[in-house]
C-alpha cells in the first residue's frame, strides 16, 4: 500500500463540470425537442405550486403536470383551440409517450383550465424567473452599464366581450393588459401583472418592484410624477420615460451637447405646474434628441445627470426588447387563441405561455444554443418531436429570424 500519495478529492461540483457535457449529449440523443425542453421543469418546485392551490387534489388520471405538457404542446405548435388540440395529439400518438405528453380529451382539458386554480402556474413562473436571472447574471447588455436595466411597458389582449363579460375595456370591447418589467440583460420578464383592459398604465406603476441604482425604462403613458418621485426617486433608482408636450417647467442649468450626434439640448429643469410642482418638487434632467433618419424629435426625461446625454437617448432605444417580448407572447407563442373564456382559463393559458418563454430562455442558456431567441421560439413547434441532441439540431439548422435583431434605425421606430 502506497502511503505516500493521496488520491485527489473529486468533489460533487468537479464531477459536474468534468462529465455533464457528455453525459448530457449521450442521453438527449433518444429525446424529443420538447422532452428535452420540459425537462428543465423542475419537478418539486413545480408540485410545490400545485400543493398550495391544491391543484391536484380531485385529479385521478390527468394532473396538472399533465395539463402544462398539453397546453404547452399546444402553445409550441399554434393550435387553434381544443378540438384542434385533441386531433393533433391523436395522430401524434407515437410520438407522445416519448415526450412525456398524455393524450387529453377536450372536454377533460377544457374543464381543467376552467377548474385549475391559475396562480400555480403564476407562482412556477416566479421561480423560473429567479432560475432565468441566475443563468444570465453577468450578461452585458449592448451598453457598457454595469447597473442592471429594466424596461416597463404593457400590451393590450382583446377579448369577446359577449363571452369574457369580466374583461371590460371600452367601446363594448373586452381586454386584458399585460404589464410586464423586463430584465434587458437576458430579456426577462421579472414582473408580469395582469389587469383589466380599462386599467390605466400608470396605476400600476407602484407595484412595480424597485432595485436602488438600477435603470427604468418607461414610455409616456407611466409619466405620474407623483410615482416618479416617491417610488424611484426617494429608492435611488433612476428612470427614463418621455416628456409630454404640455409639460410646465422652467430651465436651471443648460449643458453644451454634440449636435452632430443628433443632441439639441441637455439641461436641468424645475416643474412649475401648480400640481406637478408639489408632486415632484426636485431637479429633473431633459435630453432632446432628433432621429435625423425620420425627422423626429424626442424630449428624455430622467432623474439620473451623470450619465452621458447620448447614452440617455441610447438607454430609452433599448425599449426594443420589451416589444418584441410582447409580439413573441402574442404572434410566437400564440396568445390569439383562447382555449376557454372564464377569467381562469385565459390567466392560465398566459401564464402557461410565459413559463414556456421562460423555459426556453433558460434552454437556450443550459444547452448553449447558438441562434436568437427570436429563432427558437419561431421554429421549435417545427422540431417539436424531432429526437436528437437539441443542441446538434439548433446549432446546425439555419434557423433565420424574419425579425432583425441588434443596432439600427429599426429600432428608433419603436419609440
Amino acid at each position: 500500500m502506497n502511503r505516500g500519495k493521496v488520491a485527489p478529492k473529486v468533489t460533487k461540483n468537479r464531477f459536474a463540470r468534468m462529465y455533464k457535457q457528455p453525459i448530457l449529449q449521450t442521453m438527449n440523443k433518444g429525446k424529443t425537442i420538447f422532452a428535452q425542453v420540459m425537462s428543465l421543469v423542475n419537478t418539486y418546485e413545480f408540485k410545490k405550486c400545485v400543493n398550495r392551490y391544491k391543484g391536484d387534489r380531485h385529479a385521478i388520471k390527468f394532473t396538472c403536470r399533465d395539463q402544462f405538457m398539453v397546453m404547452s404542446f399546444a402553445q409550441f405548435t399554434d393550435r387553434s383551440g381544443l378540438r384542434d388540440i385533441e386531433t393533433t395529439l391523436n395522430l401524434c400518438s407515437p410520438d407522445l409517450y416519448r415526450s412525456g405528453i398524455k393524450a387529453m380529451p377536450k372536454s377533460t382539458l377544457a374543464e381543467a383550465n376552467e377548474k385549475k386554480d391559475w396562480r400555480i402556474y403564476q407562482d412556477f413562473a416566479q421561480f423560473l424567473i429567479r432560475q432565468a436571472k441566475e443563468a444570465y447574471e453577468g450578461q452585458k447588455l449592448r451598453l457598457d452599464l454595469d447597473e442592471m436595466v429594466y424596461a416597463f411597458d404593457s400590451s393590450t389582449i382583446e377579448l369577446c366581450l359577449k363571452l369574457c363579460p369580466w374583461a371590460k375595456f371600452h367601446h363594448e370591447r373586452g381586454a386584458i393588459k399585460m404589464h410586464t418589467l423586463m430584465d434587458l440583460r437576458g430579456s426577462i420578464p421579472t414582473f408580469v401583472h395582469l389587469t383589466e383592459g380599462a386599467v390605466h398604465d400608470s396605476k400600476i406603476m407602484d407595484k412595480i418592484p424597485v432595485e436602488a441604482n438600477s435603470y427604468y425604462l418607461m414610455d409616456k403613458g407611466y409619466l405620474k410624477f407623483d410615482s416618479l418621485y416617491q417610488h424611484f426617486h426617494l429608492n435611488n433608482a433612476f428612470f427614463v420615460t418621455r416628456a409630454k408636450e404640455n409639460m410646465l417647467y422652467e430651465v436651471i442649468d443648460s449643458r453644451e451637447v454634440d449636435q452632430s450626434a443628433g443632441l439639441c439640448s441637455d439641461e436641468t429643469i424645475k416643474l412649475i405646474g401648480p400640481l406637478t410642482s408639489q408632486k415632484y418638487p426636485d431637479s429633473l434632467r431633459l435630453v432632446v434628441y432628433e432621429d435625423f433618419s425620420i425627422n423626429t424629435v424626442y424630449r428624455f426625461l430622467s432623474n439620473n445627470f451623470k450619465l452621458e446625454a447620448l447614452t440617455i437617448a441610447e438607454l430609452y432605444r433599448e425599449r426594443w426588447q420589451i416589444e418584441l417580448f410582447f409580439k413573441w407572447i402574442k404572434q410566437h407563442l400564440h396568445i390569439k387563441t383562447f382555449y376557454g373564456t372564464t377569467k381562469n382559463a385565459v390567466y392560465t393559458q398566459i401564464w402557461i405561455a410565459i413559463c414556456d418563454y421562460l423555459l426556453l430562455i433558460i434552454a437556450k442558456k443550459h444547452y448553449m444554443l447558438n441562434p436568437s431567441l427570436h429563432s427558437i421560439s419561431n421554429s421549435i413547434g417545427q422540431v417539436l418531436f424531432k429526437r436528437g441532441n437539441i443542441k446538434d439540431i439548433f446549432n446546425q439548422t439555419d434557423l433565420t429570424a424574419n425579425v432583425p435583431e441588434g443596432d439600427g434605425p429599426r429600432q428608433l421606430t419603436l419609440w
